[in-house]
């Protein structure tokens, strides 16, 4: 089963420096029917003025990954780490027992756009940790890319979770297909551009949760960035 979550119906936040829209419930934005999917918690869509951010705020027991489609964030946290985040990279921080850190737009003149996305971690308390792993566009085109799994595979950032992300991009004849284990849920994030999910048409900040589906097929994007979250059959975050 495919059930198709419309950009249009996400909520909305507005501060002037930062425009986000958020898949799941969030902060003001409150839905009872969007709570999240399985350890998928957070699909937060960011678009920040340059010269502004988020100021130093506490973290703990989330695993918080930042994937930039435009621009660049400037991360500092309590860890020691300093990082300017560009497009191509992930940057993935385990909270765990708490961590502190602020982002901003690292530009004066130009604007960022990410996607800042929770995944509820299997166990709680283990110690903070940052990562970070660029992927050149030629890893994702016409294919899915993993970029998050339990085991750091492939080159892959680790997540304290059973749980496997894939980002792909797709243009024209490009197409790509993924398994999903028996009783395997699934999500699909439609970053930029449009494409086709197994027949269904889906545009920018559309994003289908997925349910007793074996194949994934994506294919026919137009300037598509697509994100597909392989998860536990669970139906709501376990936090």
């Amino acid at each position: 089963m495919l059930e198709i979550r419309s950009a249009t119906d996400r909520g909305i936040a507005d501060f002037g420096w930062l425009k986000s829209r958020h898949t799941f419930s969030f902060g003001h934005y409150h839905d009872p029917e969007q709570e999240g999917f399985s350890d998928l918690l957070v699909i937060n869509d960011d678009r920040v003025t340059p010269g502004r951010g988020f100021g130093t705020h506490p973290h703990r027991d989330m695993e918080i990954f930042s994937y930039v489609l435009d621009g660049a964030l400037e991360h500092k946290d309590s860890m020691g780490t300093g990082s300017v985040i560009r497009p191509g990279d992930v940057q993935m921080m385990s909270a765990g027992t708490g961590v502190r850190h602020s982002e901003f737009n690292s530009s004066a003149t130009d604007a960022l756009h990410f996607l800042q996305i929770w995944i509820v971690p299997g166990r709680k308390g283990v110690a903070p940790r940052y990562q970070q792993v660029h992927f050149a566009p030629e890893e994702k085109r016409g294919r899915l890319r993993l970029i998050i799994s339990p085991e750091g595979t492939d080159g892959s950032l680790a997540v304290h979770q059973d749980a496997r992300v894939y980002a792909g991009l797709f243009d024209g004849a490009e197409q790509a297909s993924l398994s999903l284990d028996a009783g395997r849920y699934a999500y699909v994030h439609v970053a930029r551009g449009s494409v086709e999910l197994n027949g269904q048409r889906l545009a920018e900040g559309d994003g289908v949760r997925v349910r007793d589906v074996r194949q994934l097929e994506l294919a026919r994007g137009e300037g598509a960035e697509v994100l597909v979250f392989d998860l536990r059959p669970n139906e709501l975050p376990a936090f």
